[in-house]
């Protein structure tokens, strides 16, 4: 049966998942104390948010929100994703790197929904899933009692039920509520506001009970097509008529006022994808950013909806905030920048494009999918009230996979070693919760990307990275040029060996057969860029 959309309204109760009823009773066992005593956690993701967007990252994006929650808690200047929407979801929800090519949970893999309710938590998902849309891979199979939401990429952000263009014999996306489909949606309909809105209303059921949960709330703002509610649009209709060169200049000068880079740091040169300022079509240049902008304008509105809802129910002291970006900004840009297509309304289907995606990953280099800082770094920021302590700005270096053991230690939840019969692998990611009471704990030994041609490990101060269009390895040096102007592998070819061997390990170990392994030979010299 298809269900209509209602946004902020009842929402109905899924049955018990059989996969959540599997996981070992010793986790329940090993709950401390009262339910109500432990900690819940409010994970929100975006959906290729820049590094830079954010007003406490150096963006000029109204984003008041996100820059108290930065203000009240810790803010990570070198955090990293996975660089692609579904590795990325995968790290998150597992503590592990994703296996194989397609970057899917496997059976053996317990993602955070299912430990924590098989402890007792309550489990919501408001949003975006990605994760597939059958069983046995939906929310409802993996540990999330309640969800409301997108199991695809993406969709139109006031008919999810439309398809990309061209819109003729369009067919309905993934779109659930629970495992129920739902085909139509209200006129005034708007996915942020609606992810949103069901966070809200799950959040009042939840506090009924007494018992903890643990709510992500999965935006897929400001992810393509730019749709914007019109009087979020206006705020902005003015804002980028100087460009993006003038633009990317702004964010930069604020990073070094914020303290989140050293002053004598350069922000990368010009993308290769970036073209010119143009002056024919200067108006429409600047509307695609003026709604990308709106779309994250939005977002954090509602952000803030979902905090006061928090503090209205007496739980923003006993409620760890979370907030990061699952990728950089992209540079798509499918439909050949058509000018015809106005950015903003239903009826479009239009993309930001390379160049402002270049001023949304200020300082860094390159887009969502590729290993440089501009498609794996994002911001992240953790508030939890009496813990974490205020106005915190740190750079020591964090991953998504971190986030599951740390939830777990702050739940008292242990690390579960067998799932459905199976035995489960260790954790890849480490607990932050030493980095988060104030200490400096040794920074991971060794993190590994590879998504679609593109790969890259980093090693204390050194990065090797493999770009998938120039296939040849380059080396950087983290403390000294983080946004990868000055290539080292010539110079540093020992460097380069020891660590293209260990990043063949390691897609060996994950079973990533698309690895093709490259020439451990280094890039020629390179002036800097």
């Amino acid at each position: 049966m298809c269900a209509r959309a209602q946004p902020g309204g009842p929402w109905l109760m899924t049955s018990r998942s059989l996969r959540g009823g599997l996981v070992s009773v010793l986790l329940l066992l090993a709950a401390p104390g009262p339910a109500h005593t432990r900690p819940n956690f409010l994970l929100i993701v975006a959906d290729d948010l820049g590094y830079s967007d954010l007003g406490c990252y150096g963006g000029e994006i109204r984003t008041p929100n996100l820059d108290r929650l930065a203000a009240e808690g810790t803010r990570f200047t070198q955090f990293y994703n996975n660089a692609a929407c579904v590795p990325t979801r995968v790290s998150l929800l597992t503590g592990l790197y994703p296996r194989g090519d397609r970057f899917q949970l496997t059976p053996e893999m317990v993602t955070l929904a299912e430990a924590l309710r098989a402890a007792g938590y309550q489990t919501a998902l408001s949003g975006k899933w990605h994760l597939g849309a059958a069983p046995p891979h939906r929310p409802n199979d993996r540990g999330f009692e309640e969800f409301y939401g997108l199991a695809d990429g993406c969709c139109n952000y006031f008919d999810p039920s439309l398809r990309d263009p061209p819109y003729e014999g369009s067919r309905v996306r993934n779109f659930f509520h629970n495992n129920r489909r739902i085909t139509e949606f209200p006129p005034d309909y708007y996915t942020t506001d609606a992810f949103t809105d069901h966070a809200i209303a799950t959040l009042r059921r939840f506090a009924k009970t007494g018992r903890p949960f643990f709510l992500h709330l999965a935006y897929t703002a400001p992810h393509s097509p730019l749709h914007a509610r019109p009087e979020d649009i206006a705020r902005y209709t003015n804002a980028y008529h100087s460009g993006w060169d003038a633009l990317r200049r702004q964010r930069s000068a604020r990073q070094a006022e914020l303290k989140l880079f050293p002053r004598e740091w350069k922000p990368s040169e010009r993308d290769p994808k970036v073209y010119a300022w143009p002056t024919a079509n200067q108006p429409w240049e600047a509307l695609r950013m003026a709604v990308y902008a709106a779309m994250v304008d939005r977002m954090d509105q509602g952000i803030g909806r979902v905090l006061r809802g928090l503090r209205e129910l007496n739980l923003e002291t006993n409620t760890v905030v979370l907030f990061l970006s699952d990728n950089g900004s992209s540079s798509e840009e499918a439909d050949g920048r058509d000018t015809t297509q106005t950015p903003g309304p239903k009826t479009s289907y239009t993309y930001v494009g390379p160049a402002w995606a270049w001023v949304h990953n200020t300082p860094f280099r390159r887009y969502k999918t590729w290993a440089y800082e501009g498609g794996i770094a994002t911001p992240f920021i953790v508030r939890w009230p009496g813990t974490v302590k205020p106005g915190v700005l740190t750079h020591q270096i964090g991953h998504v996979m971190d986030l599951m053991p740390t939830c777990l230690e702050i739940a008292g939840v242990p690390w579960p070693r067998e799932f459905n019969g199976r035995e489960t692998p260790p954790p890849e990611g480490r607990s932050l919760m030493p980095l988060l009471k104030g200490g400096t704990p040794p920074a991971p030994e060794s993190i590994f990307w590879g998504q679609l041609g593109h790969r890259a490990v980093r090693q204390g101060r050194w990065k090797l990275v493999w770009d998938g269009e120039t296939r040849r390895w380059e080396l950087y040096d983290m403390d000294n040029d983080r946004t990868e102007r000055r290539d080292l592998a010539s110079q540093q070819p020992d460097q380069v060996r020891e660590l293209a061997a260990a990043w063949e390990h390691w897609a060996r170990k994950v079973g990533r057969t698309e690895r093709r392994a490259p020439p451990v030979r280094p890039a020629p010299a390179s002036k800097a860029r």
